[in-house]
């Protein structure tokens, strides 16, 4: 059979950095590993082709191609999922949904012919065999989790890796933390299933024999949640790295304990982390308590942030308003908390409810819960009500939002950053590194059009003569300030 994959696009997010492709030339900034690890599950025999509509056009002639069609989404994504699903029964397709948005919001899904829920390893098999053999049921789900060390390799083949600003590969599922307003227990449960250390040295040397370099993001949702596991994965990842010369420099998600261990910081600066995303919510203990985020209450918040960067780290961060417990000034409290901090890439959103999650449980027997959740970080919508005047919330946000990427802010929050951050090694020259560095040049320095010039070539000054090790990333984050601008303006 002939089976067609489709990723439907991302619509402009903090996430989706469509806006910097340019100085990169590149289509997307991350590729579609689900799906690619979902292809690897089909039978031999069959006819695959993927379609990642954030870099190339769903077409009819794709769809005509496919004898069945199957969609990979997260609830982000609902609004692409839709056009694309209308244009395949226009054409009498077939079509298959999975992934978080079609688990986590089954009911929505009448359009959609079958329904492959859950983990993939669980309930693909099933659906394959009972398609098959001419009687497949609807809905697959299953509340088992599989064992991850058995899952194989993504099918890396079926994209052009040219088009991508990054690959992905992924270590572990679940994390061992219950935050109210999270969907991951939800969907991969408290216990966190790791692959083997030698399965993902196999992925490393699968990307580095079709010949990519560069970045790669291990998209674990706490790529620390078992830190035995890890410490013995990053024990065998360091001599590999440095075997090959360092050929992907590392980034992923984890939760701020990992400040609390120096070993742990130490080991993954040693296999080329140079960045981590944290979810570290509010500066408000109430906030913290009330959403269930005791591993953010055992500690200083922005000293924890500037120990990761002292150790070579720089830190990505995730910030909430709207709980039940912030106070009138949390506005002004999380501009304090973020600019202290220095953490440059701040994703400061509304809160919100997911479908699944404790928070949406308990909004739903409040009364509170209004509509579907957009799965945007930073869209300023909420579909509860929240204690606070919901017009004065949203005001106040747009506030946050537009001081915090306003660039005289954005790159004093740059320079406070480079001031504590000690970069582990020197990273070498690439011509993808060239290329947008005299891209930054043109677009942030010559033709920009809110006057920001003046902030661009002060902070470059600065990072030439007072943080030469940290290049890199001064011009990095520079480029990425030009994604927030344009997001948060439009």
């Amino acid at each position: 059979m002939n089976a067609l994959l489709i990723y439907p696009a991302i619509p402009d997010t903090f996430w989706n950095f469509k806006h910097i492709m340019k100085f990169i030339r590149k289509k997307a900034a991350h590729v579609p590993l689900g799906l690619l690890t979902v292809a690897s599950m089909f039978p031999s025999d069959w006819n695959l082709r993927l379609l990642d509509e954030n870099v190339e056009s769903v077409s009819d002639e794709a769809i005509q191609w496919a004898d069945i069609v199957f969609i990979g989404a997260m609830i982000v994504q609902k609004g692409s999922v839709r056009r694309i699903v209308a244009a395949c029964r226009a054409l009498g397709k077939p079509i298959v949904g999975g992934g978080p948005l079609f688990t986590s919001c089954p009911e929505d899904s009448d359009d959609v012919d079958y329904l492959v829920l859950n983990e993939a390893e669980i309930t693909l098999p099933l659906f394959l065999k009972d398609l098959i053999a001419g009687n497949p049921r609807r809905v697959y789900t299953t509340e088992e989790k599989p064992d991850i060390s058995l899952t194989p390799p993504p099918r890396w083949d079926l994209i052009d890796m040219k088009l991508y600003a990054s690959m992905s590969v992924q270590y572990s599922r679940g994390c061992p933390y219950d935050c109210e307003f999270c969907d991951i227990v939800n969907l991969n449960g408290r216990h966190p299933r790791v692959k083997s250390n030698e399965q993902m040295i196999r992925e490393f040397e699968i990307l580095y024999d079709m010949g990519w370099r560069g970045s790669l993001f291990v998209v674990d949702d706490n790529f620390i949640g078992n830190k035995s596991k890890v410490k013995s994965f990053l024990r065998v990842l360091e001599p590999w790295q440095k075997a090959k010369d360092f050929p992907f420099v590392l980034y992923t998600e984890a939760s701020v304990n990992l400040a609390q261990d120096e070993e742990l910081m130490k080991l993954m600066t040693a296999a080329g982390f140079d960045s981590v995303f944290l979810g570290l919510e509010t500066p408000e203990e109430a906030c913290l308590a009330e959403c269930g985020k005791h591993q953010n209450r055992s500690m200083d918040l922005v000293e924890a942030v500037k120990t990761i960067q002292r150790n070579g780290m720089e830190v990505m961060g995730g910030f909430i308003i709207g709980f039940d417990n912030d106070p009138p000034n949390i506005f002004e409290r999380q501009i304090e908390f973020i600019q202290n901090s220095g953490v440059v890439r701040a994703m400061i959103g509304l809160l919100n409810a997911p479908p699944g999650t404790r928070l949406y449980r308990r909004l739903k027997e409040e009364g509170r819960l209004l509509e579907d959740c957009s799965g945007d970080n930073c869209d300023g919508s909420m579909n509860f009500v929240p204690k606070m005047d919901p017009q004065l919330v949203r005001k106040r946000y747009n506030e946050v939002l537009h001081y915090l990427y306003s660039p005289k802010e954005y790159y004093t929050r740059v320079l406070a950053f480079l001031k504590t951050y000690r970069p582990v090694r020197r990273r070498r020259i690439t011509s993808l590194g060239t290329i947008a560095f005299l891209n930054s040049i043109l677009y942030l320095g010559v033709l920009d059009k809110w006057n920001n010039k003046i902030y661009y070539w002060k902070l470059l000054l600065k990072a030439l003569v007072f943080h030469r090790r940290s290049m890199r990333e001064a011009v990095t984050l520079m480029i990425f300030g030009y994604h927030y601008r344009k997001l948060f303006r439009e």
